[in-house]
């Protein structure tokens, strides 16, 4: 078990400025006792590739990085996935530095489960168009399957990338009946969850991968973009009457997940959202 004053984290990504991750861990180390040190890490402004980041902090005393768009999927090889549910997602948001090598987790996909039960509850999915086949679609898509969705929908514009997942899944998942496809036209229609897991609608990639005219056949939509809280395809979502869960619940219980294996420490979950909320970090 580790054991320690001060932590020293991180978060490896592109276009991270306005992520909320080192927060969020300050205020769970604050509750916990602990000094946090929360560094934002985005390769190209460090002038290293992915894995001389990753052997950076793996060697200058890191406790663990969180990993985020684009290198969820790249990051695989550089450690090891203890855990047989998550070794089939092909990404890894998490890790953990132990004295016998870096461990990877996946706190996207419980996340995104427990995000949905709070939402929804029991409530079924329903058939859903899920948008985007990267690392965190791919964890979302394990998520539903868990769910229990049987209908799923992949849509991506590399459609190569939406069979690769499919393919995946169908392995661990057999029971689900699984579609691709690179445009909406036919994977919209008749689906009751409609799921952005591509970066379009975040800062610095405006607009929205889907459009509202395709939405009027859902019941919910969920959005893993967060900054801002409130994108355009949440907003056209809601304008038709769908049950909202935003990307902001995806990021909360993801990272509480993250630091209990961080920490080996619970944190008040109550306490630790409205302390977020306060800051102004909840629109």
């Amino acid at each position: 078990m580790f054991s320690a004053s001060s932590l020293q984290l991180g978060l490896i990504g592109d276009n991270i400025a306005q992520s909320l991750s080192p927060r969020l861990h300050r205020l769970a180390g604050t509750q916990a006792g602990l000094s946090v040190t929360y560094d934002r890490l985005v390769p190209a402004e460090l002038a290293m590739s992915l894995k001389q980041v990753f052997q950076y902090c793996q060697n200058t005393g890191y406790r663990g990085i969180n990993v985020t768009y684009p290198y969820k999927e790249a990051v695989v090889e550089m450690l090891r996935i203890d855990d047989p549910l998550v070794r089939p997602i092909g990404a890894i948001n998490t890790v953990v530095f132990e004295e016998d090598g870096a461990v990877g987790y996946n706190t996207d996909y419980s996340g995104f489960i427990a995000a949905y039960r709070a939402a929804r509850g029991d409530v079924e999915t329903g058939p859903v168009l899920l948008i985007g086949a990267g690392g965190v679609g791919r964890a979302v898509a394990f998520g539903l399957a868990a769910l229990g969705t049987k209908d799923l929908r992949l849509m991506d514009r590399d459609i190569d990338k939406a069979i690769e997942l499919a393919n995946a899944l169908k392995t661990a998942a057999p029971d689900v009946n699984i579609t691709t496809a690179d445009t909406f036209d036919t994977s919209a229609p008749g689906a009751a969850g409609l799921i952005n897991c591509t970066p379009v609608g975040m800062v610095g990639y405006e607009g929205t991968p889907l459009p509202e005219s395709a939405m009027s056949d859902a019941v919910w939509a969920f959005d893993a973009v967060y900054t801002p809280v409130k994108t355009r395809f949440l907003s056209d979502a809601a304008r038709q009457g769908l049950q909202i869960i935003s990307g902001w619940e995806l990021f909360f219980h993801q990272g509480v997940r993250a630091w209990a294996l961080f920490a080996n420490r619970p944190v008040d979950e109550a306490h630790l959202r409205k302390s977020l909320q306060q800051s102004g970090d909840i629109e």
